[in-house]
């Protein structure tokens, strides 16, 4: 038995479509903004737990921090053997500077078979020339 699609089944459908397409436009932000430099860099450094991935995202006292946790990281790898805790974050606080954007998140993350914690994420991101880069991040409590 074949079914024709009538007239309420494509509008349906034309709805979810446009809703989708609606979510993932308000969440995702350009490659080359501010938020979107910062979300990137938080998707290598805090979720794939990826240093060098995230260099490209960074520039002065970020990729200094970045250098430095690798030099102390020495050899040890990250991979599909990794125990990788889930990460949940969200933007609690934006401060537009002159020269600069501050972004404040909070963080809940879960380590397998080791509890849930949460942290702040402090992140600046500076437009060097065109491009804008995260220039300085932090972590607390």
């Amino acid at each position: 038995m074949t079914r024709k699609f009538q007239l309420p089944d494509r509008c349906a459908e034309l709805l979810f479509i446009a809703a989708f397409a609606s979510l993932v436009a308000i969440g995702c932000h350009p490659a080359n903004s501010a938020r979107g430099v910062v979300d990137r860099f938080i998707d290598q450094y805090y979720v794939a737990i990826d240093l060098k991935a995230a260099e490209p995202f960074c520039t002065g006292l970020a990729l200094d921090k970045l250098h430095h946790e690798q030099q102390l990281i020495g050899n040890q790898k990250i991979d599909e053997n990794t125990r990788k805790p889930v990460v949940h974050y969200k933007l609690t606080a934006e401060r537009d500077a002159t020269d600069h954007i501050e972004f404040l998140f909070r963080a809940t993350i879960d380590v397998p078979e080791g509890g849930t914690f949460n942290r702040n994420w402090l992140i600046t991101a500076r437009k060097d020339a065109d491009t804008w880069k995260v220039s300085n991040f932090d972590d607390y409590e």
